[in-house]
């Protein structure tokens, strides 16, 4: 079986590769797919979410990184897939991806989607948060992965 993850990964954080490891460990091939959406403002490339992603799931052999900048549905229709993973961190979370997820089986039926409960300990970091802190100086080691950390100092050194 088949499976993609999508998110705009910016940044992965400990929460992404926790749903990561834990859905590589249901499905044959796991797709994590970095979204690029034109109407959203991002603050690392598609290239440089990529190669995070990649540098983040280093041992985990049967995840692919792929990126897509279209619906979904199109993706997972190109691609043979039927199964779309989410991470649920909290109730707030469910009624949005609840919403995606019937949107998308109407737009493909037969499209599924299965979500994860994040493990407690990651149930507040978000994409956001990590930015926020890391742009104003913070420590974010506690919620990504190395590669993340090197990447903003990098990126902030550069700005």
């Amino acid at each position: 079986m088949r499976a993609m993850y999508p998110g705009s990964f910016d940044p992965i954080t400990l929460g992404h590769l926790d749903v990561i490891k834990r859905a590589a460990k249901m499905v044959d091939t796991l797709y994590v797919v970095v979204m690029r959406n034109p109407a959203k403002k991002y603050f690392f490339t598609t290239e440089e979410r990529m190669k995070l992603v990649e540098r983040s799931i280093d041992g985990i052999d049967n995840v692919v990184v792929d990126m897509h900048d279209g619906l979904l549905v199109d993706y997972a229709r190109n691609m043979n897939i039927k199964v779309v993973i989410r991470g649920l961190r909290a109730v707030t979370d469910f009624e949005f991806e609840l919403q995606m997820a019937n949107a998308n089986r109407q737009l493909l039926p037969g499209l599924e989607t299965v979500f994860f409960m994040t493990d407690e300990k990651y149930s507040f970091i978000s994409s956001t948060l990590v930015r926020e802190v890391a742009t104003l100086g913070g420590d974010i080691s506690q919620w990504v992965p190395e590669p993340v950390i090197m990447a903003f100092k990098d990126k902030i050194r550069r700005d």
